[in-house]
């Protein structure tokens, strides 16, 4: 099958924030195109970067509405203030967008309808870097349309201990409204040099409004502690703790039966611990993370709840070794479990590991070249080679910029397996273990121009060809692969590999910075896709 998908997509956001620094927004540096800082317009890429102050200064009360704001980026949002969200980049589905926490994959295991649990307090948040297009060469599985990489206050703190400077910044916003609507948004960040410190809450909680046979209420509660501490010049030790709780009405979220009346309950704890020794010309860095996620779904009150409970175990070890002035590779090995217990969908675990590289290569003054390669496996899957380059050239005014990759995206849980462990499944949707890994060829090209310091046109084209994309096909009872709890008059859905889709896509945007003297800044933001 082939498409044409063409998506319009219309975000401006005007916002004036005190200014913290002087460098243009229109350039910023960045750590989600190769894991190595550099510029973004030395990348080959398409990125947008946000603040995360901007969450204190607009009309929104959790972070996926915050992200509804940036051009390019859908927030297919199921609920209000958090309860659910699906994000979509490129024309993709919403589980091919990749979400990472400082480095750390969020992506959950059991279903792609978790990614946009961030367990993240606002006030916790340094920057929001989103990358569009292919980056399954350095990120692996789900990074097809994009990825939404979340960079917090401490884990970006730098050692200024020379400086002998402190910083301390704190937030406290709290709104109300009908329906017995509260918002609460605290924290607070405090760095001396040496040791930063950072911890929030946020709250959106409502009655909400009457539906059929329930109420449209949302309890959604995150609260995040995080810590920096740079031993000496040489080594960097640092510690997240999270722990999310959301409970909303979820009428209709999945079904169109008038008999769904359904509540769902996700709540999820996550740890990350990071060690990092710099040297002269390489910095190294060992990331280990854990995440716990419970999910009670209940279709109607007279229905049993299907419960699940999915965990992430993984680590990441990276290398940045600066060659030369104009070279620098990063490489790195990472490993992944994946578990899940649950009434519905069994028992089951999965292992992945991967190694990968880097090269961010300067070529004259104005010529950038960055190519990637990632050798990953998983347990059910097998091998995949993932190669990918990038190129970027800049002048003063203008920069072209071109990319090409590869991208996979491996099935989740529900996928594999949905209703596999129940008793008997009158009708539905029905899990496929056999499910191969969806694949795909990207390539984009196009052009920024910097019209002055505080004014960036930009324009992409892309191009994404799809073969083995998951979807779910009506599959009479007779030619289902597994009929142990299946009724021989029962209308199901099997998940296959079944697709073969072209997407392509242009993207224009309008980006413009001015800061004032009174210390007050103007951002805006316009865009088409």
């Amino acid at each position: 099958m082939k498409s044409i998908a063409l998506c319009f997509l219309t975000s401006i956001i005007i916002s004036r924030v005190v200014a913290q620094e002087k460098s243009s927004e229109l350039d910023p540096v960045t750590v989600t195109a190769s894991i190595n800082p550099e510029k973004a317009s030395q990348t080959g890429r398409d990125l947008v970067v946000i603040k995360g102050e901007r969450f204190a200064n607009l009309p929104v009360h959790s972070i996926d509405e915050l992200l509804r704001y940036l051009p390019g980026i859908e927030m297919q949002s199921r609920g209000p203030l958090g309860s659910q969200s699906d994000i979509v980049i490129r024309g993709g589905t919403f589980q091919q967008v990749l979400v990472i926490v400082d480095g750390l994959r969020l992506n959950d295991p059991n279903s792609g309808h978790f990614a946009s649990y961030f367990p993240i307090a606002p006030a916790e948040i340094d920057r929001i870097e989103i990358l569009k297009g292919a980056s399954s060469a350095v990120y692996g599985s789900e990074a097809v349309g994009g990825v939404v990489h979340i960079i917090t206050k401490t884990f970006a703190a730098k050692n200024t201990s020379s400086l002998q400077k402190q910083h301390l910044n704190a937030i406290a916003q709290v709104t109300g409204g009908e329906y017995d609507f509260l918002n609460l948004n605290v924290g607070g960040f405090f760095d001396n040099g040496t040791t930063s410190v950072a911890a929030g809450l946020l709250t959106n909680t409502t009655s909400g409004q009457a539906q059929r046979g329930i109420r449209g209420f949302v309890h959604n509660n995150t609260a995040s502690f995080s810590f920096n501490h740079h031993i000496n010049q040489q080594w960097e030790v640092k510690f997240r703790t999270a722990y999310d709780s959301r409970k909303f009405a979820a009428q209709n979220f999945y079904t169109t039966f008038a008999s769904d009346t359904a509540d769902e309950k996700v709540t999820s704890f996550w740890n990350q611990l990071g060690i990092v020794r710099s040297g002269k010309k390489d910095r190294l860095s060992f990331n280990v993370g854990f995440k716990d996620l419970d999910d009670e779904y209940k279709f109607n009150s007279a229905s049993a709840a299907n419960k699940s409970n999915s965990k992430l175990i993984q680590a990441l070890l990276t290398d940045e070794w600066k060659v030369q002035e104009k070279t620098t590779i990063t490489s790195g090995l990472q490993f992944i479990r994946k578990k899940i217990a649950s009434n519905d969908r069994g028992k089951h675990e999965v292992d992945q590991a991967a190694a990968f590289a880097v090269l961010n290569q300067q070529l004259g003054d104005n010529f950038f070249l960055n190519p990637a390669l990632r050798v990953e496996w998983n347990e059910r899957s097998g091998w995949e080679l993932i190669p990918q380059a990038n190129i970027s050239y800049r002048i003063p005014k203008l920069q072209l910029r071109a990319s090409a990759g590869k991208t996979i995206r491996d099935a989740d849980f529900t996928e594999r397996f949905n209703n596999y462990n129940k008793t008997f499944v009158a009708s539905g949707r029905i899990g496929n273990p056999d499910l191969t890994a969806e694949h795909s060829f990207s390539y984009e090209g196009g052009a920024d121009f910097f019209v002055s310091n505080n004014l960036k046109l930009s324009g992409t084209f892309f191009q994404r060809y799809h073969t083995d994309l998951i979807d779910y096909v009506p599959t009479p009872f007779a030619d289902m692969p597994r009929k142990i709890n299946l009724s021989p008059t029962g209308s199901y859905a099997l998940a296959k590999n079944i697709s073969k889709v072209t997407t392509t896509g242009a993207e224009a945007e309008v980006q413009y910075s001015m800061q004032f003297q009174n210390r007050q800044q103007l951002w805006t933001s316009i865009g088409f896709t």
